[in-house]
This record gives C-alpha cells, sequence and structure tokens, in this order.
C-alpha cells in the first residue's frame, strides 16, 4: 500500500521527528534538477532497502537508491537522506533487506530543491500492512519560470518590433511621424535600426526580382533562410546548454524534445537549397562538369571542418588521429550534401516556365519529373531497413533497436543501436565514435555510440530528399501560391500519418519509434511533416503577404557556416561564457546560454548589413 500526501504547510504529528536527529541527515548537497528525501523507517527489526528507475526508462532495470537501517525504538524511526532526480517522475520500490520482501511502491514527480519526507511505518490500529506516505516539508522552486519569462519577453519583442514595422509601412502613420521628427531621421530609422532588404535590395550581390525568371538572376525566397534560421538558432542554444533544462537536451533514446528538431531541420531546408541554388547556376550557363567539381569541394571542406575544427572528443584533451571521432555533424552534412547534390544533378532537367501545354506539367510535375530520384531514395531506405532489421548482431537480437545498458531489463547491456551501432564500432572503432552518448545518462550504456553514425547518414539522404521536393514545388508551381500550399499541405498530413502508422502513436510500443540517435525512419517522417509545417506557414506570411520578414533568424540563417563554426571554436571564451555565481542555477545558465545565442544573431546581422557571407 502507498498513500501519497502532499502537506506543504505543516507536517502532521505522527511525522514529526526530533531535529536534532534529522539534522545528522540532511547533509546532502543538492546539485540541479534535485530533490532532498528523508526516508524515514519506523519499521522495528526491518531494515529496508530503496531502488529507484525514471518513468522515462523504458523497461529499466531498479537501481538501488539508498538503505535505511531498521528503527531502534517505537516513535524513533531511523532516518536515511538521498538526493532524487526531479527532471522526470521516480518510481520508488521500498525492499526488506532480509528477504527482498516487497514493502510498497511510489510513483512521484518530485520538484527542484524540494524536501520531502516518506514516512514508513505499520498503522497503531493494528492492522499489520505497511503504509509509506510522503510528505512535502518544503516547497519545491518553479524552475521552468525563467524559461516562462524569457519566452514572454522575447515574444513581446517581437511583436512590438513587428508592429512597429508595420506601422512605419503605412502612409498616414509615416506621414504623422514624419511631422514629429526631422524627415531625414526618419529614412534613418526605417532604413538602418528597423529596417530589413526589400525583394529589390541586392543580396549576396543579386538583386531579388519579385519574379524568378530563367533568364535573370533568382528569386531568394526569405522564407528558407528564415527557416534555416530558426534551426540553426535551437541549435546554437541547445548547443551552448539550453539552460540545464532536460527538454532541450537531446532524448535519451526514443521520444522527441526540442534539442532533437534542430539538425533534421537544418539538413531538410539544406536539401531545399540545394535545389534552388543549382537550378539558378545551372539556368545561367554553369556547366555540369564545373558544377560537379563545386560539389565535391564543397563536401570535403564540411567534412574536414567537421573533423578537425569542431571534433567533441578534443574535450578528451590533446588528440591524436587514434581518439579523433569520425562522424559528426558537419560530417554528415557532408555526405548528405555530397549525394543529395550529384543526384540532382545527374538527373537535372530544365524547369518549365510555362507549363501550360506541355506533357511534363501534369498535377504531380514535381514528383513525375523526379522519378529516377525517388527510385534511388526507396533503394537506399530499403538498404536502412534490412541492415537494421535483419542484420545479424553478436550478443543481440536481430532487429534490436533499443538502448542497451539497464533497458529491456538488463538483458542486452552490449546492443547499444543493434545494427546501426554495430556497423560503427566494426567499420569505424570504439575509439572514434562519441563517447558520450545520450543513453548513457538514463539507461547507464557502457558502449561507445554514435548518433551521426553511418546507417543513420542514409536517412538523412531521405530528409534532404524530401527538402529538395519542397524546393521544387517552390519552383514548380511559383506563381500559384494556392498549389504551393495545398501540396505542403499534402505532404504534412501524408508524412504525419506514415509516422503515426510506424509509431503506433506511441512513444515506444510502435514498429519503429521515433528515435534521433538511431535517425530511425519514424524520425525522419515525423520531423520532415514539421518542416513541410514549417513552411506552410512561413511561406504566406514572410513571401507571400509580407507581414513578417523574417527578423532575426533571416540574418544568421544567409550566414549558416559561419554562425555554426563560430559557435562551436568560441564557446569557452567570453562573452559566449564567463563564470556563474551559481553553477546549480538554471536561471543563471539561461542568462548566459541566451546572451550567447542573441550574440551570433547580432553578429549575424552586423555581417549582413557589411556584406559579408561565409560561403564554401
Amino acid at each position: 500500500m502507498c498513500n501519497v500526501k502532499k502537506m506543504p504547510k505543516e507536517k502532521p504529528q505522527h511525522a514529526m521527528v526530533q531535529e536534532k536527529d534529522l539534522d545528522k541527515k540532511r547533509h546532502v548537497e543538492l546539485k540541479m534538477d534535485q530533490a532532498l528525501l528523508l526516508i524515514q523507517n519506523e519499521l522495528l527489526g526491518t531494515s529496508l532497502s530503496v531502488y529507484w528507475t525514471s518513468e522515462c526508462c523504458y523497461h529499466c532495470l531498479y537501481q538501488s537508491l539508498v538503505n535505511v537501517s531498521r528503527s531502534g525504538k517505537p516513535g524513533k524511526p531511523s532516518v536515511a537522506a538521498v538526493a532524487v532526480s526531479t527532471q522526470h517522475g521516480s518510481v520508488l520500490q521500498l525492499n526488506e533487506t532480509l528477504g527482498e520482501k516487497h514493502v510498497c511502491r511510489l510513483e512521484y514527480k518530485f520538484g527542484e530543491f524540494g524536501n520531502y519526507s516518506l514516512l514508513v511505518k505499520r498503522p497503531s490500529n493494528g492492522v499489520s500492512e505497511v503504509t509509506c506516505d510522503l510528505v512535502v516539508n518544503n516547497k519545491p522552486v518553479d524552475s521552468n519560470l525563467p524559461v516562462t519569462v524569457a519566452f514572454l519577453t522575447g515574444l513581446a519583442v517581437i511583436i512590438a518590433v513587428s508592429l512597429l514595422r508595420f506601422l512605419l509601412s503605412l502612409d498616414d502613420f509615416n506621414d504623422w511621424i514624419s511631422k514629429a521628427i526631422h524627415s531625414r531621421e526618419t529614412d534613418r530609422l526605417i532604413n538602418s535600426e528597423l529596417g530589413s532588404p526589400s525583394r529589390a535590395d541586392p543580396l549576396c550581390g543579386d538583386p531579388q526580382p519579385e519574379v524568378w525568371r530563367p533568364s535573370s538572376p533568382p528569386l531568394r525566397l526569405r522564407c528558407v533562410d528564415t527557416f534555416r534560421g530558426i534551426a540553426l538558432i535551437l541549435m546554437v542554444f541547445v548547443n551552448y546548454g539550453g539552460g540545464r533544462y532536460w527538454y532541450f537536451k537531446h532524448a535519451s533514446w526514443n521520444g522527441l524534445t526540442v534539442a532533437d528538431l534542430v539538425f533534421p531541420w537544418f539538413v531538410f531546408i539544406m536539401g531545399t537549397s540545394i535545389f534552388l541554388s543549382m537550378t539558378s547556376i545551372l539556368q545561367r550557363g554553369c556547366s555540369k562538369f564545373r558544377l560537379l567539381g563545386k560539389i565535391a569541394w564543397r563536401s570535403l571542406l564540411l567534412i574536414c571542418m567537421g573533423i578537425v575544427i569542431v571534433n567533441p572528443n578534443y574535450c578528451l584533451g590533446p588528440l591524436s588521429w587514434d581518439k579523433v571521432r569520425i562522424p559528426g555533424v558537419l560530417q554528415r552534412l557532408g555526405v548528405t550534401y555530397l549525394v543529395v547534390a550529384l543526384l540532382e544533378l545527374l538527373f537535372a532537367k530544365p524547369v518549365p516556365e510555362n507549363c501550360t501545354s506541355e506533357r511534363s506539367c501534369s498535377f504531380l510535375r514535381d514528383i513525375v519529373t523526379s522519378w529516377p530520384q525517388w527510385l534511388f531514395i526507396l533503394m537506399l531506405e530499403s538498404i536502412w531497413l534490412c541492415l537494421t532489421f535483419f542484420l545479424p548482431v553478436p550478443g543481440c537480437p536481430t532487429g534490436y533497436l533499443g538502448p542497451g545498458g539497464i533497458g529491456d531489463w538488463g538483458k542486452f547491456p552490449n546492443c547499444t543501436g543493434g545494427a546501426a551501432g554495430y556497423i560503427d564500432r566494426v567499420l569505424l572503432g570504439d575509439d572514434h565514435l562519441y563517447q558520450h552518448p545520450s543513453s548513457a545518462v538514463l539507461y547507464h550504456s557502457k558502449v561507445a555510440y554514435d548518433p551521426e553514425g553511418i546507417l543513420g547518414t542514409i536517412n538523412s539522404i531521405v530528409i534532404a530528399f524530401w527538402g529538395v521536393q519542397a524546393g521544387k514545388i517552390l519552383l514548380y508551381y511559383k506563381d500559384q501560391t494556392k498549389d504551393i500550399l495545398m501540396r505542403f499541405a499534402a505532404w504534412f498530413c501524408i508524412l504525419g500519418l506514415a509516422s503515426v502508422a510506424l509509431t503506433k502513436a506511441s512513444e515506444n510500443e510502435g514498429f519503429i519509434p521515433v528515435n534521433k540517435n538511431l535517425w530511425s525512419l519514424s524520425y525522419v517522417t515525423t520531423l520532415s511533416s514539421l518542416a513541410f509545417f514549417i513552411l506552410l506557414v512561413l511561406y504566406p506570411i514572410v513571401d507571400v503577404k509580407g507581414l513578417w520578414t523574417g527578423t532575426p533568424f533571416f540574418y544568421p540563417g544567409m550566414n549558416s557556416i559561419l554562425v555554426y563554426v563560430g559557435h562551436e571554436v568560441f564557446q569557452n571564451y567570453f562573452p559566449f561564457q564567463w563564470k556563474l555565481g551559481d553553477n546549480q542555477s538554471h536561471r543563471e545558465h539561461l542568462t548566459q546560454n541566451l546572451v550567447a545565442t542573441a550574440l551570433w544573431v547580432f553578429i549575424a546581422y552586423v555581417l549582413y548589413k557589411k556584406k559579408v557571407f561565409w560561403k564554401i
């Protein structure tokens, strides 16, 4: 039997114990995302073993938390103090130490820096059954308050600036402002602090006409750069720590957090940019052979920068080749870019300017004209499915998709990632993989596992290809806003329904769970579906109606490689990081990470105004 009582104001008389006895037990140094739990054992002659697991740890073995000695005298409990996690709900199981007889089980979501007492005793009414009552001694802090305040403040600033820009675009309001201040000063405000490039402004050295024509420079869609900037800024923020909140960290295994969204979105929009830029380059008369050289060089640079400049294994000390991590974010971007760009270059076809009389301009012309690419992508996905579910892995069940460690009741501790982990360990070696996978935190996995490994790169190519399809929709139907939105909505629904079918609308029980570490098929369909939805929202707001310019995300989106590499290289330098007064405060970490992220937005803005763009 387990009773849970929340009594924040005062403790009941039967829970009171002498403070001098408890003071000796309370000296537990609490860290961020922890609470203090005092387990008071009033059972005479019975010591307790307390075990713990997280409710987010799927099919996990219980881990030993603390042992509580038996009570010596009636009314004088034996007390043990222990720190418990507050990130997710906790499951506590209490057993008698001798014989491991079950006493009680408790499920509870503790609050950060809260103080709790768990009273274990037998009622005085003669009932032999043990009761476990949870009492709140001191209320926890609201650790999510800083995030709420920061979000509302940022939203208010964006709304205020957008409203001011809208008012400045109105002639009547502009005339009224002109009467209040000097007209020259008004022009300076509009064109400088509050301004951003219009479609007629030069962008990367090219003017942006309202309508794209094959004989003229290409239309640069602000929604594409805005989407890229959103993904990039979120990536910078979570890489800097995200205020040390669990939902700004990667999921331990199955499931999604904010941190799991950004990389596939970046890959998706890279695919969109590949098609738009390649089409314009070919339209300007560049030969395919010359473009092939540019593709190969850019891919090589991305891979080399990932291995040499932003290699996370530098945290292990000076690196030799024996300890260099070979996979990585930029490495995956390089390989993905190479495959998708080559695929489009090999089967590139002229984009029809007028589709009224051409057979190729059917209702599904953006798909029909790409049938060789679709065939190649389906072949790649078949390879992923076959290797994932049919490759024999020594000591592991075939088709295993779990985290290993204490997951799956501890039956497969060294099987982290199944076929994906096995392929990386065989082809690359343990020392060349990521040494601190997210599964190690909750599932206590012991083997090296790389979330940017070889097998997952196949699905990275797939999500980039869906980004290419988004680019084809934007270009093939460039004068037909309704058709563009209909197709974005259709892909959003189709891929969303595919995700529901693959996952059975559950986190862990589906055929293929959503999993960032594996880059599972359902992960790709889910994130691609969300990407189409974001374009469905951004395109009419940014490019059609002009209600939002994409500020401030547009600017880092225009200099994505520089911002990404820069934030990795200068992460530990002032002013992006400084010594905190309280290292266990979410508020201080959040402030530091927001300031660092905002600085990169400002740097991107300055570089944009100076027309400095780092292209590789």
